[in-house]
């Protein structure tokens, strides 16, 4: 191996107590192994460091000669090599997992059940088919999406309790719950359960052509930047475009990166699926506020400028 590489690699698993290399990132992992073991570390740490092998060819090859270990993903603690995704679930299965990563069980999270929310759950819990024993349930996976349920309490549970209602989670979902709000909405559309979580990760907005026309309007009238990138083919632009879009190439995606993650980023394609795609990437990459021009030029087309052509 270069020693250039090697010192690069040295420096990156220096760069944090916990480093993790794997393909793709930690929000869009890019293979089955990295996923399970970005599960595995989120049930028991908040910070830890992940470096994308796929991103760096020499950094793929490199850090198997390094670790003297030919897969990835491979897990390093205060500088020691860990092993990868079977050894790291043979830790999790032995209870050493924890203990290797400087972790404490979680405590109970801090979880509000509204008034409205607490009658239906007691209600469902007094029903006849239900076991006094059973407990309700909130498991929330690695992509923020819940699961209410009712059962037996388990192992390991993690229990809260609000408005009278007692509500048990796994390890993992207790760290993902920290100020968790459950409420019922009775509206004319339907009735349901409505979970805020302010720890899920943000996703896409939609926007639609008529307030993106108002935004860049209000844009000029600041003078600040208002970045909408064209997500399409230059073909595609040079038969129709949006004033004031850029065209998103390799270049102005690797621009985009060196922007501040608060920046607002605004996407359009044709329909809207391109750019939803493109606004997903840049979601992964850290970005929080990310907008997909519902309906593309398409729909500027029709709505907002007529001048510009349909195809």
């Amino acid at each position: 191996m270069p020693e250039p590489t090697r010192a690069k690699i040295r420096d990156l698993v220096a760069s944090d107590r916990v480093v993790l290399f794997m393909k793709g990132t930690r929000r869009s992992p890019q293979c089955g192994f990295s996923a399970s073991v970005i599960e595995l570390l989120d049930g028991w740490i908040d910070d830890y460091e992940t470096v994308d092998v796929l991103a760096d060819p020499e950094i793929r090859e490199g850090v198997k000669v390094f670790s003297d270990w030919p897969t990835i993903p491979q897990l390093y603690v205060d500088g020691e090599f860990v092993g990868g995704a079977d050894i790291l679930r043979e830790l999790e299965g032995s209870g050493e997992l924890g203990e290797t990563l400087g972790a404490a069980e979680p405590e109970p999270p801090q979880v509000t059940i509204t008034e409205a929310a607490a009658a239906q759950f007691k209600a469902a819990l007094a029903g006849s088919d239900i076991d006094e024993r059973d407990i309700l349930r909130l498991t929330i996976d690695a992509r923020f999406h819940n699961d209410l349920s009712v059962g037996p309490s388990q192992p390991g549970d993690i229990e809260v309790e609000s408005a009278g209602v007692r509500l048990a989670f796994d390890r993992r979902s207790a760290r993902r719950a920290r100020g968790l709000r459950i409420d019922f909405i009775d509206a004319a559309d339907g009735a349901g359960f409505k979970i805020d979580n302010p720890n899920a990760p943000p996703e896409v907005k939609e926007l639609s052509v008529t307030e993106l026309a108002s935004r860049l309007e209000q844009a000029k009238t600041d003078g600040a930047p208002l970045h909408l990138y064209d997500v399409r083919t230059e073909h595609e632009r040079a038969t129709a475009m949006i004033e004031g879009s850029t065209l998103l190439d390799a270049d102005v995606a690797e621009a985009i990166t060196e922007l501040p993650r608060d920046t607002p980023l605004y996407f359009h394609c044709h329909h809207g699926h391109r750019s939803l795609r493109a606004g997903q990437h840049f979601i992964a990459q850290g970005f929080v506020e990310v907008y997909n021009v519902t309906g593309g030029i398409d729909a500027w087309s029709q709505q907002v400028d007529d001048k510009v052509p349909r195809y």
